[in-house]
């Protein structure tokens, strides 16, 4: 059970990172800084991409959000 209990708070951790972030991006568009919402979205692709490939979550899902996040920047004026 100490195992679960270890892996779990694990991915709740890096589950709070990427909605941190996610937010943080999202605030960056609301402003209209599109330059520094550029570089939030390739640390959130990242951090996407290294969530599925530890398990945390799923590859679709990951790739999902990191699609309508780049289309949320690229609708962005």
């Amino acid at each position: 059970m100490r195992n679960s209990a270890r892996k779990q708070l694990h991915n709740r951790s890096i589950k709070s990172r990427l909605h941190t972030l996610e937010t943080s991006y999202l605030q960056l568009l609301g402003t209209g800084k599109k330059d520094d919402a550029a570089k939030a979205l390739q640390t959130i692709s990242s951090a996407f991409d290294k969530a599925a490939k530890s398990g945390v979550i799923h590859r679709a899902p990951a790739d999902r959000k990191k699609s309508r996040l780049a289309i949320r920047l690229a609708k962005s004026t």
